[in-house]
């Protein structure tokens, strides 16, 4: 009688101290996953390698990609198609569970078909966002509050051609509707020649000077009607705060060039913002800033300022090393490239609300570790 008590009391202890230890290990887990959730630092960075740049096919499949893993945070979308007839693909990303009127931005790249980077760093902002939701604070915040607009490729018969014109040899941004086709703006109003005959381009060497074809009128191009379009939904539906127009390689990032000039001048509130955000950009980056008196027409940020009176930015990406006539348009380093547009973009996105009211975008991003990385040599 005393051994089976004896034994009875050994398999409840063995019984008990089982469910005890069982019971832990989802509680350690569940501190560990709670504790990563509360850190403002991402995690993940996008896994690119140096060598895989994302042309218009790529891209194409990126996106489709995006919508399938990411249901309830992505819809992607067709703005409109190329001369060739080729997607101009757009990506929305919000928390879509939520129903509420969002301020929302505009980011595209790739408007110059051989300004590759352009393009990958929407693609990696992207991605960036989508991985992150649920695991950063800042980007989670962002997502529930604020829509996201991206278009990669905006000039995609451009990019699989590596050229910066479109098919129709018509620089896409000397095509908006702000002082087109101005010849002190070095542009000529071409076309395309019966028809058939394109000239992308005349140049004057020994002056140093090249006129770019801006197309015969102002939104003449399939891409430019597009993206046009796009804003004006964007400002009918939702609460437009800012654009970011993306290029390479001048180095700098630039607010509207003609703000200058009337009819177009900012108040001096609209100054003073301009002013804080370049601070910004020069204590936070790498990144010059820029503002020319030249009267460049046709320019699409221009033409977004123009027209809905938001902040609108050129984000001229890489260093003028890589620029496509010059320095031979090289591509190369990719994802420190990548890193350095990241805090300017979350700057912006993060000050989202701030920007569109024309209040001082005072909000500091976080950034993953390694981010800005340290300048190329």
């Amino acid at each position: 009688m005393i051994i089976a008590l004896l034994i009875c009391l050994f398999l409840l202890t063995l019984l008990f101290t089982g469910c005890i230890e069982e019971a832990k290990e989802p509680n350690e887990q569940e501190e560990i996953i709670t504790s990563e959730m509360n850190l403002d630092q991402p995690s993940i960075l996008p896994d690119w390698k140096n060598e895989e740049y994302h042309d218009y096919i790529v891209t194409s499949q990126m996106l489709k990609g995006f919508n399938i893993r990411y249901p309830d945070l992505v819809d992607v979308f067709i703005i409109g198609k190329s001369v060739l007839g080729r997607n101009i693909w757009c990506i929305k990303i919000t928390n879509e569970k939520n129903k509420e009127i969002k301020s929302s931005c505009l980011i595209d790249g790739c408007i110059h078909g051989n300004e590759w980077e352009a393009g990958d760093a929407c693609l990696f902002l992207a991605e960036y966002l989508l991985i992150n939701f649920d695991h950063n604070s800042t980007i989670t915040h962002t997502l529930n509050t604020s829509e996201v607009y991206i278009v990669p490729l905006l000039n995609p018969d451009g990019r699989q051609r590596d050229e910066r014109w479109n098919y129709n040899g018509v620089d896409l941004n000397r095509n908006f509707d702000i002082f087109f086709g101005k010849l002190r703006g070095y542009c000529l109003r071409l076309g395309k020649l019966f028809g058939r005959i394109k000239i992308p381009y005349i140049q004057f060497p020994r002056l140093d000077i090249w006129f770019s074809n801006c197309g015969k009128r102002a939104f003449s191009e399939p891409e430019t009607q597009a993206i046009r379009d796009l804003m004006y939904e964007l400002d009918l539906y939702t609460d437009f705060s800012f654009y970011v127009n993306c290029h390479t390689a001048v180095h700098t990032i630039s607010a509207s060039w003609l703000t200058a000039f009337p009819p177009f001048e900012m108040t001096q509130q609209e100054k003073n913002i301009i002013d804080h955000i370049f601070e910004w950009v020069k204590e936070n980056t790498e990144y010059g800033t820029f503002r020319t008196r030249i009267k460049a027409g046709g320019i699409a940020n221009d033409w977004c300022f123009k027209e809905f009176r938001i902040p609108s930015f050129g984000f001229e990406i890489l260093s003028q090393d890589y620029e496509p006539f010059i320095g031979k348009g090289k591509h190369d380093n990719l994802v420190h490239w990548m890193k350095t547009t990241l805090p300017f973009f979350m700057y912006v996105l993060v000050n989202i609300d701030n920007l569109r009211q024309w209040k001082t975008p005072d909000i500091q991003p976080s950034l993953p570790e390694g981010v800005p990385p340290e300048p190329l040599k």
